[in-house]
């Protein structure tokens, strides 16, 4: 996890020592000093790597509630110290926070913007950490060849500022590739990967004695690699249980353990026990092997009791699932493709509004003083129409459960679709917060309330579940006339009652 790659420099600055302490599995130490020096210090610099090392421990503490808060806290202080290698490490983390989310999408979008920024980074701890960062979260999403990319630019960074090697090996990389690989009916490659994984430790480690500089996390995926490489009937090398250490300091541990106890009871000749044994696990993540793991071993267990129906059935069902996550991934795709023709779209709409002073630099809407001058011109030629109030329900809930840069992804999604939607000769403009305005030239009320629809239909459609899991995104429009004598301020104001009762009915219902 994030954070456990990186190694300490020699020195003792605060932001050295939380770099130690992450090393050492002091964890929630590290969170803590990490946050006093956020709290006390006056250097920009010093402030957003504690802000960094922080997130990086809440993620390696798994405290999901502040992930959120974190996020925004590092976001702002990353834009005012907008080194590439710190912009690298936010974005990597980030990733990994809208993994856990269930937001791809976020995911895939910080993951890109990270891979931008560490590509024209100086090569420090800071850089190797955020590459590492980077390589597992395109494991965990399954993007294996960028993962091994990554990966490759964590150690070459890590080489050049001294981290040592053993601190740089990345086991889970290679080992969810090998999985992966198992899961999709590769079985000899994923041995292939395997061995690799054991010879590079052997390599490193000859000793068994030496087991102990590995960090945690690492050394009970190579526990695993072990495990499961002798459970395809190869020889790790090792004494398995030599490797396998759960320390209790987190569920990802606890599920290699799980499932390495599931192989080692299949080594001792006792399927039906791994059978139960495989009947108690909890569903598996990302962070581990995906939920394609758990019938994948079920199917091995079944050809050890010689049942091959069962096996062949365990097997379909752990392709079933990889497939699955495949299609969702183009399902991705699909709708970022969509969203970056609305953008295109948005971009191409509004490009006589770049003065700055005239557009919202969120969403590259017209502003607020573009809307008031839209709307004098009006007047002034006497022209009528509708305007409309729109304001995103509930919005709060969208920052609070994702955070604040979240909510400024929602709001640039929203200002793409009504784009898309708005008619080529209406105006659309940012108002301020989650409030947009929208003014329709020679429009009655009537035909106002079917934009108003088809607006409203248009953004439930959308798919926010891929960039805020599980928080509903829709929004209410309410209407007034705009008759070329009325200022727009009156108008505006009819408009947001109108807005405001249309809510308040909604609730009511």
């Amino acid at each position: 996890m994030a954070g456990s790659s990186a190694a300490a420099s020699a020195g003792t600055s605060p932001i050295v020592e939380v770099r130690r302490l992450l090393l050492a599995g002091r964890t929630a130490e590290a969170a803590d000093l990490a946050d006093t020096i956020a709290g006390e210090s006056t250097d920009p610099v010093e402030v957003t790597d504690a802000l960094l090392r922080k997130l990086a421990a809440l993620l390696n503490l798994e405290r999901a509630a502040e992930y959120p808060a974190a996020v925004d806290r590092a976001f702002q202080a990353i834009r005012g110290c907008p080194d590439p290698s710190r912009v690298g490490a936010f974005h990597a983390l980030a990733a990994i926070v809208a993994h856990l989310d269930g937001s791809i999408e976020r995911c895939v979008t910080h993951m890109v913007r990270s891979m931008r920024a560490l590509a024209g980074a100086e090569d420090c701890v800071e850089t190797a950490s955020a590459w590492h960062n980077l390589a597992v979260s395109y494991s965990y999403i399954g993007f294996h060849g960028q993962a091994l990319s990554a990966m490759d630019n964590a150690r070459r960074t890590a080489a050049a500022v001294g981290v040592p090697d053993t601190d740089t090996l990345l086991p889970e990389i290679r080992v969810r590739l090998a999985v992966s690989l198992d899961h999709r009916g590769d079985t000899d490659g994923c041995v292939r990967v395997l061995r690799d994984v054991m010879t590079e430790l052997l390599r490193w480690i000859p000793d068994p004695g030496g087991f102990d500089i590995l960090p945690q996390c690492d050394r009970n995926y190579f526990g695993y690699a072990a495990s499961r490489l002798a459970v395809l009937g190869h020889d790790p090398g090792v004494a398995i249980t030599k490797l396998l250490q759960n320390d209790g300091s987190g569920s990802v541990s606890m599920a290699l353990q799980e499932l390495a106890d599931v192989c080692l009871t299949l080594l001792d000749g006792r399927p039906a026990d791994a059978l139960h044994l495989l009947d108690t696990l909890h569903p598996l993540d990302e962070q581990t092997f995906g939920a394609a793991e758990i019938p994948r071993l079920r199917a091995l267990a079944h050809l050890a009791l010689d049942d091959g129906a069962a096996a062949h059935a365990a097997d379909r069902e752990a392709f079933q699932l990889t497939a699955q996550a495949a299609d969702r991934l183009r399902e991705l795709f699909v709708d970022g493709v969509a969203a970056r023709i609305d953008h295109e779209d948005l971009r191409r709409t509004v490009a006589r509004y770049a003065d700055e002073a005239h557009t919202d630099p969120l969403t590259g809407l017209p502003n607020r003083r573009h809307l008031q001058q839209h709307a004098e011109g009006m007047t002034r030629r006497g022209e009528v129409g509708a305007v409309g109030v729109l304001d995103l329900d509930d919005f709060k809930s969208v920052n609070t459960v994702h955070g604040h840069l979240s909510g400024d992804l929602v709001l640039q999604r929203v200002a793409g679709i009504l784009a898309r939607v708005m008619r080529r000769e209406d105006f659309v403009a940012r108002f301020g917060g989650d409030e947009f305005v929208l003014v329709l030239p020679q429009t009655t009320l009537d035909e106002a309330e079917e934009v108003g629809n088809r607006v409203v239909t248009a953004i439930e459609a959308e798919d926010w579940d891929a960039l805020v899991p599980n928080t509903p995104v829709t929004v209410t429009v309410g209407w007034a006339r705009l008759d070329g004598r009325t200022e727009l301020t009156s108008s505006f104001e009819l408009a947001d009652r109108a807005m405001l009762r249309a809510k308040a009915t909604a609730r009511c219902r």
